[in-house]
Protein backbone atom coordinates (compact mmCIF):
# COMPACT_ATOMS: atom_id res chain seq x y z
CA UNK A 1 0.00 0.00 0.00
CA UNK A 2 2.76 2.45 1.09
CA UNK A 3 4.61 1.30 -2.01
CA UNK A 4 1.71 2.40 -4.00
CA UNK A 5 1.08 5.57 -2.72
CA UNK A 6 4.65 6.56 -3.47
CA UNK A 7 4.28 5.49 -7.12
CA UNK A 8 0.68 7.77 -6.97
CA UNK A 9 2.48 10.81 -5.76
CA UNK A 10 5.68 10.49 -7.74
CA UNK A 11 3.23 9.53 -10.73
CA UNK A 12 1.24 12.59 -10.46
CA UNK A 13 4.05 15.19 -11.07
CA UNK A 14 6.02 12.92 -13.46
CA UNK A 15 3.24 13.55 -15.77
CA UNK A 16 4.02 16.76 -16.57
CA UNK A 17 6.73 17.72 -18.96
CA UNK A 18 9.07 20.81 -18.86
CA UNK A 19 6.67 21.99 -21.89
CA UNK A 20 3.50 22.06 -20.03
CA UNK A 21 1.53 25.35 -18.64
CA UNK A 22 3.30 26.21 -15.33
CA UNK A 23 -0.18 26.04 -13.95
CA UNK A 24 -0.34 22.43 -14.73
CA UNK A 25 3.28 21.80 -12.77
CA UNK A 26 2.11 23.56 -10.20
CA UNK A 27 -1.14 21.51 -9.88
CA UNK A 28 0.42 17.90 -10.28
CA UNK A 29 3.62 19.25 -7.65
CA UNK A 30 1.06 20.25 -5.22
CA UNK A 31 -1.10 16.84 -5.73
CA UNK A 32 2.35 14.91 -5.31
CA UNK A 33 3.22 16.57 -2.04
CA UNK A 34 0.00 15.82 -0.56
CA UNK A 35 -0.31 12.26 -1.57
CA UNK A 36 3.56 12.10 -0.31
CA UNK A 37 2.31 13.20 2.91
CA UNK A 38 -0.27 11.30 2.98
CA UNK A 39 1.23 8.35 2.76
CA UNK A 40 3.78 9.03 5.44
CA UNK A 41 1.01 9.98 7.86
CA UNK A 42 -0.98 7.36 7.09
CA UNK A 43 2.02 4.60 7.26
CA UNK A 44 2.68 6.03 10.96
CA UNK A 45 -0.63 6.05 12.22
CA UNK A 46 -0.76 2.61 10.84
CA UNK A 47 2.76 1.37 12.61
CA UNK A 48 2.37 3.68 15.59
CA UNK A 49 -1.36 2.88 16.74
CA UNK A 50 -2.90 0.71 14.44
CA UNK A 51 -5.42 2.84 12.99
CA UNK A 52 -6.45 4.36 9.77
CA UNK A 53 -6.09 7.86 8.20
CA UNK A 54 -10.16 7.63 8.29
CA UNK A 55 -10.68 6.53 11.52
CA UNK A 56 -8.01 9.19 12.86
CA UNK A 57 -9.95 12.21 10.79
CA UNK A 58 -13.54 10.65 12.74
CA UNK A 59 -11.63 11.05 15.80
CA UNK A 60 -10.51 14.19 15.08
CA UNK A 61 -13.55 16.09 14.10
CA UNK A 62 -15.63 14.84 17.08
CA UNK A 63 -12.89 16.59 19.11
CA UNK A 64 -13.10 19.55 17.65
CA UNK A 65 -17.21 18.85 18.30
CA UNK A 66 -17.27 17.85 22.54
CA UNK A 67 -21.08 17.54 21.86
CA UNK A 68 -20.81 15.12 19.33
CA UNK A 69 -22.25 15.34 15.49
CA UNK A 70 -25.39 13.71 13.88
CA UNK A 71 -24.13 10.87 11.23
CA UNK A 72 -25.21 13.31 8.56
CA UNK A 73 -22.71 16.33 10.02
CA UNK A 74 -19.73 14.28 10.41
CA UNK A 75 -20.25 13.00 6.82
CA UNK A 76 -19.77 16.48 5.39
CA UNK A 77 -17.11 17.20 7.52
CA UNK A 78 -14.95 14.35 6.23
CA UNK A 79 -16.53 14.11 2.78
CA UNK A 80 -17.48 10.51 2.72
CA UNK A 81 -20.62 8.48 2.28
CA UNK A 82 -23.06 8.23 5.09
CA UNK A 83 -22.33 4.63 4.67
CA UNK A 84 -18.57 4.83 5.17
CA UNK A 85 -19.34 6.91 8.38
CA UNK A 86 -21.78 4.24 9.72
CA UNK A 87 -19.07 1.70 9.01
CA UNK A 88 -15.92 3.95 10.81
CA UNK A 89 -18.36 4.89 14.05
CA UNK A 90 -19.45 1.12 13.99
CA UNK A 91 -15.87 -0.02 14.48
CA UNK A 92 -14.91 2.73 16.69
CA UNK A 93 -17.95 2.28 18.81
CA UNK A 94 -16.51 -1.73 19.11
CA UNK A 95 -13.35 -0.51 20.38
CA UNK A 96 -14.77 1.92 23.11
CA UNK A 97 -13.71 5.00 21.43
CA UNK A 98 -16.90 6.32 20.39
CA UNK A 99 -20.56 6.20 21.71
CA UNK A 100 -23.57 5.82 19.30
CA UNK A 101 -26.83 7.71 20.76
CA UNK A 102 -30.26 8.66 19.03
CA UNK A 103 -29.84 12.34 18.26
CA UNK A 104 -32.62 14.55 21.11
CA UNK A 105 -33.17 17.25 18.19
CA UNK A 106 -33.88 14.43 15.98
CA UNK A 107 -35.04 11.20 17.24
CA UNK A 108 -34.50 9.39 13.48
CA UNK A 109 -31.05 10.71 13.65
CA UNK A 110 -28.25 9.21 15.25
CA UNK A 111 -25.23 11.60 17.35
CA UNK A 112 -21.67 10.40 17.93
CA UNK A 113 -19.42 11.71 20.48
CA UNK A 114 -15.67 10.68 21.74
CA UNK A 115 -15.99 8.25 24.87
CA UNK A 116 -13.65 9.24 27.74
CA UNK A 117 -11.24 6.41 26.03
CA UNK A 118 -11.68 8.02 22.52
CA UNK A 119 -10.42 11.59 24.14
CA UNK A 120 -7.78 9.97 25.50
CA UNK A 121 -6.12 7.81 22.83
CA UNK A 122 -7.41 10.62 20.77
CA UNK A 123 -5.19 13.56 22.62
CA UNK A 124 -2.22 10.60 22.42
CA UNK A 125 -2.52 10.29 18.92
CA UNK A 126 -3.30 13.65 17.72
CA UNK A 127 -0.07 14.99 19.70
CA UNK A 128 2.41 12.71 17.73
CA UNK A 129 0.11 13.37 14.03
CA UNK A 130 1.09 17.21 15.13
CA UNK A 131 5.00 16.33 15.70
CA UNK A 132 4.92 14.45 12.62
CA UNK A 133 3.76 17.11 10.17
CA UNK A 134 5.87 19.52 11.89
CA UNK A 135 8.64 16.74 10.98
CA UNK A 136 7.78 16.25 7.28
CA UNK A 137 7.01 20.49 6.64
CA UNK A 138 10.62 21.32 8.43
CA UNK A 139 12.62 21.12 5.66
CA UNK A 140 11.04 24.34 4.79
CA UNK A 141 11.78 27.62 6.88
CA UNK A 142 8.79 29.59 9.10
CA UNK A 143 8.98 32.10 6.53
CA UNK A 144 8.56 29.55 3.47
CA UNK A 145 5.78 27.88 5.88
CA UNK A 146 3.84 30.95 5.91
CA UNK A 147 3.59 32.06 2.32
CA UNK A 148 2.90 28.96 1.01
CA UNK A 149 0.16 29.23 3.78
CA UNK A 150 -0.90 32.64 2.30
CA UNK A 151 -0.32 31.19 -1.52
CA UNK A 152 -2.76 28.21 -0.53
CA UNK A 153 -5.25 30.55 0.84
CA UNK A 154 -5.45 33.39 -2.08
CA UNK A 155 -5.70 29.78 -4.23
CA UNK A 156 -8.88 28.20 -2.05
CA UNK A 157 -10.22 31.92 -2.25
CA UNK A 158 -10.04 32.16 -6.30
CA UNK A 159 -11.47 28.91 -6.69
CA UNK A 160 -14.33 29.14 -3.55
CA UNK A 161 -16.83 30.76 -6.41
CA UNK A 162 -16.11 28.16 -9.39
CA UNK A 163 -16.56 25.45 -7.23
CA UNK A 164 -19.65 27.00 -5.99
CA UNK A 165 -20.92 27.62 -9.62
CA UNK A 166 -20.06 23.82 -10.08
CA UNK A 167 -21.89 22.52 -7.14
CA UNK A 168 -24.88 24.89 -8.28
CA UNK A 169 -24.92 23.27 -11.77
CA UNK A 170 -24.98 19.61 -10.20
CA UNK A 171 -27.77 19.92 -7.97
CA UNK A 172 -29.85 21.32 -11.17
CA UNK A 173 -28.54 18.81 -13.57
CA UNK A 174 -30.34 16.12 -11.25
Amino acid sequence: MQEAAEASAAGAEGRAGADDHLAVRVWLRLLSSTLQIEGEIRRRLRARFGISLARFDLLAQLARHPGGLQMNRLSKFLMVTGGNVTGLAAELEREGYVQRTQSAEDRRAVRVCLTPLGEREFTRMATEHETWVRELLGGLSPGAQQTLYDQLGRLRTQLAPRTDTLKTLRKKAL
